[in-house]
């Protein structure tokens, strides 16, 4: 393994990639061991654990080139599956501080979800993944609030532990109040080690489909003067908004849905860099060059990690999570969360 700062330093240098061509130092250090790399921030899967029968909850061993993250943001997560590189987003679940050590993760099964199926059914202990830099803006505030709400909805919950553990290891003396919502309790995740970490009166599951309610004003209320973190579906995010009175920090894990209709759903989208036309169909821009063929890189399909930015020619085309359409030629789209508005040209 590479130990010592001077010599990764070293192989880091453009005089060292300079000398061994294009492919570059981390494509003759894999050849020794596939985590060896000193630019590409890898992990080895050192521990598989299914929470949940939905879930898969990884505990990773990152090389020397990872750099670390704060509590809440995320990162790419690139699997190799049948000779093409697949990349997810997911927020890390462990605490910020023992990030360079051990990183954990946890994957909920989408149906249709070729990766996250892959990583809960088929990833083992030694397997390598490929990470991301970390990214997003949903981090706990400097300095650490006094009165803390942790608000999360289904897999929501990742960065919200991250913030719990991160909290527990700065000895944060805080008032930290927990409430996670999913379905079943048998999708509880992390509830022991959540009522381990904060006070069972201040910790609450809900099964929202086994007789727990929604939250609703009333129990926002009760929280007066709070700071609020709170990650989940759409409809968590808007009723939390719509009712909180302080210091408030959002994210979504769910894709705004897409839809098009009348003039919008008229014209032709041209992909010029793989000279291809077809029709404008529903769905996003992402999903209609998908249906033609063509495999652009994403991660998300949120709008969230920008994977999927591609540059417009031509054409007008609508934001679905902002609502706003933009006629601008060659300007910069994340395909996720775009549809066209009339006749689109894209440099795919």
């Amino acid at each position: 393994m590479l130990t010592t700062a001077p010599t990764t330093k070293l192989l880091r240098s453009k005089f060292v990639d300079l000398l061994l061509g294009p492919h570059g130092i981390d494509r003759y250090l894999e050849l020794i061991n596939p985590n060896l790399t000193v630019n590409e921030a890898r992990a080895e899967v050192v521990a598989v654990e299914r929470q949940t029968p939905r879930s898969a909850t990884l505990t990773l061993r990152p090389n020397g080139a990872w750099q670390g993250f704060k509590a809440g943001q995320f990162v790419r997560v690139g699997l190799d599956i049948d000779g093409v590189r697949r990349t997810r987003t997911y927020s890390p679940a462990s605490s910020q501080h023992a990030s360079h050590d051990e990183l954990e993760i946890t994957v909920t099964v989408h149906p249709d979800g070729p990766v996250s199926n892959r990583l809960r059914d088929h990833v083992h202990p030694g397997t390598i993944l490929h990470l991301g830099r970390a990214q997003g803006d949903f981090t706990l505030p400097e300095p650490r609030p006094d009165h803390l709400v942790l608000i999360s909805g289904g897999s929501g919950i990742t960065p919200l532990i991250s913030m719990l553990r991160t909290l527990r290891d700065e000895g944060h003396q805080g008032q930290v109040h927990f409430r996670h919502y999913a379905r079943t309790r048998a999708e509880f995740l992390y509830e022991p080690e959540v009522r381990a970490l904060a006070p069972t009166q201040q910790t609450h599951y809900i099964a929202t489909r086994e007789g727990g309610s929604h939250i609703d004003p009333d129990t926002l209320a009760a929280f007066d003067g709070a700071t609020a973190a709170v990650c989940g579906p759409p409809q968590l995010l808007e009723a939390v908004s719509n009712n909180w009175q302080g210091p408030l920090l959002t994210e979504t894990f769910t894709p705004p849905s897409a839809q098009i209709s009348g003039a919008a759903a008229c014209g032709q989208l041209r992909f010029i860099n793989s000279n291809l036309t077809t029709p404008i169909a529903a769905g996003t821009l992402l999903e209609q060059a998908e249906a033609a063929g063509l495999q652009p890189e994403f991660g998300c399909r949120m709008g969230i990690c920008h994977t999927c930015t591609c540059r417009k020619s031509a054409g007008p085309v609508k934001n679905i999570r902002t609502g706003e359409v933009s006629d601008e030629e060659d300007e910069d789209i994340q395909l996720c969360i775009s549809v066209p508005a009339g006749d689109v040209a894209l440099e795919i």
